[in-house]
């Protein structure tokens, strides 16, 4: 057998290895693109999850002002309710409260006429011309002229009834100086428009130190009669129907 030179033999395996070297692909470009596209994913998938995060919070959020939303809304209509049966018990209230005024204003007006021990026969009594509505209207007017304030006072379309404070003064229209008095005044609807007025005076004269003296009923019965007086001149005057 024939034994090649060392020389030849080793050119012959140095050109093999770089055959086989040349033949072997070349993996790196395709490596580090996956890896750039291995980055590029877990990027998106880290951003897609802060995303879904962040969505769930916002949906948190818009559920809790919905249910705040409704929560108010639930308030507003049971406060309009309530609002309601407040007024309900309100207007019910004024309603009982001006009965029980009126009912009051009527027994006042009855006690006021009973503390006075008022009799009709004992009071001065005229029929004037005009209809009630304008007699009372003309009487009002005399007495605040005259200084007098209504105490109590009842009306009805038949009958109205003034009782007026105790007043001490001296207008010299109806009482003489030092004089200390009040007035019921009752006043009826006739037939044909008229109105009968009867005058009842608590007449008393007081001196400088508080002495209350003694009047006759004739004295009494002028001061009724000239309150009469007063009010059958206003009734007179033009534009007192």
């Amino acid at each position: 057998m024939t034994r090649l030179p060392s020389s030849i033999a080793l050119i012959g395996v140095l050109a093999c290895g770089l055959l086989v070297s040349g033949c072997k692909p070349d993996e790196s470009p395709f490596k580090a693109e996956n890896e750039s596209l291995k980055k590029q994913v877990a990027r998106q998938e880290s951003l897609l999850s802060s995303l879904q995060d962040g969505n769930k919070v916002m949906q948190q959020q818009i559920d809790l002002l919905n249910q705040e939303l409704r929560d108010a809304k639930k308030a507003t209509e049971s406060a309009k309710a309530e609002m309601a049966t407040l007024s309900g018990q309100l207007n019910a209230q004024l309603a009982q409260a001006k009965r029980l005024s009126a009912d009051a204003h009527k027994a006042a007006a009855t006690q006021a006429a009973q503390q006075l021990r008022i009799e009709e026969k004992g009071s001065q009594i005229d029929t004037l011309p005009r209809p009630l509505a304008a007699v009372a209207k003309v009487v009002e007017d005399t007495l605040a002229k005259n200084g007098y304030s209504i105490k109590v006072s009842f009306k009805s379309d038949q009958k109205t009834v003034y009782v007026t404070d105790r007043k001490l003064s001296n207008p010299a229209s109806l009482e003489a100086s030092g004089s200390r008095n009040q007035y019921l005044l009752v006043l009826q609807a006739l037939p044909a428009n008229l109105t009968k007025l009867a005058v009842k005076a608590e007449f008393e004269k007081v001196t400088r130190d508080g002495r209350i003296l003694s009047v006759s009923a004739e004295e009494i019965a002028e001061v009724e009669r000239g309150l009469i007086r007063e009010i059958s001149k206003a009734l007179e005057q033009p534009g007192k129907a």
